[in-house]
């Protein structure tokens, strides 16, 4: 029976979860809800980095990406432009990206990942 790992523990979720070599995160958002789209996907981008790290993954082992953003149109070609800059060429993953009302107005993008260890 294999083990599950879970990290950064609260009372409603796990920030990550590791189980059969195969890393699920939370929904990473940005830190500094200030930013624009552009600035807050390099924050929540940088949040995977960290966190991919922290469990002995990268993003060159991420499986799928869902991006979430309050409004497609308005706001896909920045969240793209910062995607493009940070995504390891020859390794990019499925992705999908949707519309949603997220859980404060301010969020301008939230990313959830799962990825191989």
């Amino acid at each position: 029976m294999s083990s599950i790992q879970r990290y950064h523990v609260g009372p409603r979720m796990s920030e990550i979860v590791v189980h059969n070599n195969t890393v699920y995160m939370a929904g990473q958002i940005a830190e500094s809800l200030e930013k624009d789209t552009r600035g807050q996907t390099e924050e929540a981008l940088a949040a995977v980095d960290r966190m991919l790290a922290e469990v002995g993954s990268d993003k060159t082992k991420i499986l799928t990406v869902t991006i979430y953003l309050p409004d497609v149109m308005n706001e896909y070609d920045a969240m793209n432009a910062a995607w493009t800059e940070w995504v390891a060429p020859g390794h990019t993953p499925a992705r999908t990206t949707v519309e949603a009302r997220l859980a404060d107005p301010r969020y301008r993008v939230e990313l959830t990942v799962i990825a191989a260890l």
